[in-house]
């Protein structure tokens, strides 16, 4: 299984999709970002695989390199940023009760979903 969807700031793949969790792999291009965003039904760990990633979660605001990872808890707010020249690659563990496109509530985005 390998989905793939493209968004305003790159894109993602959907590399597995169970019951208990789902794993993507994003690609956020230089210059762009994901909306400042946070998820009622789930948690996520990012491992950073390429790149360089501004990351925030909640008041915190970290830049994580190649093989740098942190978590992201249930109902905090989180974004990504592309900090470098080249995209920055995330590889994403969903864990938690479901995983549906639909669980992001958007608090800002650079690109008008809200």
């Amino acid at each position: 299984m390998q989905d793939f969807c493209r968004r305003p700031w790159g894109e993602f793949h959907i590399l597995a999709d169970m019951p208990y969790t789902k794993v993507k792999r994003l690609i956020v291009n230089p210059g762009h970002r994901i909306s400042l965003q946070s998820h009622k039904m789930r948690e996520e760990h990012w491992v950073v695989v390429r790149g360089v990633a501004t990351v925030t979660i909640g008041e915190q605001v970290k830049e994580l390199k190649y093989g740098q990872y942190i978590f992201v808890p249930r109902g905090a707010k989180h974004r990504i940023t592309c900090a470098g020249n080249e995209p920055v690659e995330i590889i994403e563990v969903q864990t938690g009760e479901a995983f549906p496109e639909e669980d992001i509530v958007r608090f800002e985005d650079d690109y008008e979903r809200i």
